[in-house]
């Protein structure tokens, strides 16, 4: 009976279509069995309706926006690395300039004091390198401790106080050209050698590493340290001491 209704439908089909072409009409494409009808697009959809998009509160800015936060990343990275530059190059100054005056001053107080701005120079260049640990210990150890044992030794001993020291060489001309090639040669395969890659940044504190190779391994040769300060301390209170 299906079979039978399905073929009286299809005929009935046909006859309508063959009516249909004979009064000039255009024949009906026949019904997709199972399809669902199709769903109109809105028309505002495809040609937009004249005024844009509202832009997500989270979605990334491009273009202009996204080129000037890059350029001012740019410039302030830049205008870093300017003032590190230049620190670093006043720093470098003031060491190189204290410690021509240790060796060319005739006052040896005056020397110690000119010891001391070197040594805390020095102390400002591990700084500038991230390690504020090696700045401490620089300033501690050799600008407090040894200066303050420096300065002690001098005052103890009566004989050098205020005493003028007059240093006198035959060989000053060929040391400053030995000093002067030698500064020539440094200078000029720094100037030719190539930037340095960036430094990867340290993944950890190495401060906790380096204190316990102090009282570790090295816990000897840090003991000799201490024990070579209390000798220099000792033969400075040997020779301050009078003949009475």
């Amino acid at each position: 009976m299906r079979a039978v209704r399905a073929g009286v439908s299809d005929r009935r089909d046909h006859h309508a279509e063959v009516v249909r072409s004979r009064h000039g009409g255009s024949p009906r494409p026949p019904a997709r069995q199972g399809s669902a009808p199709r769903a109109r697009t809105p028309v505002r959809a495809l040609v937009g309706d004249g005024q844009p998009a509202a832009r997500h509160a989270g979605a990334p800015e491009t273009g202009q926006g996204r080129g000037q936060g890059g350029g001012q990343g740019r410039d302030e990275g830049a205008r870093r690395v300017t003032l590190e530059a230049a620190g670093f190059w006043v720093v470098a100054a003031v060491l190189l300039a204290s410690s021509l005056a240790v060796v060319l001053t005739p006052n040896l107080f005056h020397a110690v004091l000119y010891l001391a701005a070197a040594l805390v120079a020095t102390g400002v260049v591990f700084l500038l390198l991230d390690s504020p640990f090696l700045f401490a210990v620089q300033l501690l150890l050799y600008a407090v401790g040894v200066m303050t044992i420096v300065v002690f030794a001098i005052m103890l001993t009566e004989r050098l106080v205020g005493e003028r020291i007059t240093q006198t060489s035959r060989d000053l001309l060929n040391g400053a050209v030995v000093a002067t090639g030698v500064f020539v040669g440094i200078a000029g395969f720094l100037i030719r050698a190539s930037p340095s890659p960036p430094r990867p940044p340290l993944v950890a504190d190495t401060t906790p590493a380096l204190g316990r190779a102090l009282v570790g391994p090295f816990a000897v040769t840090f003991e000799l340290l201490a024990l070579l300060l209390v000798v220099a301390l000792l033969g400075a209170l040997y020779f301050a001491r009078t003949d009475e």
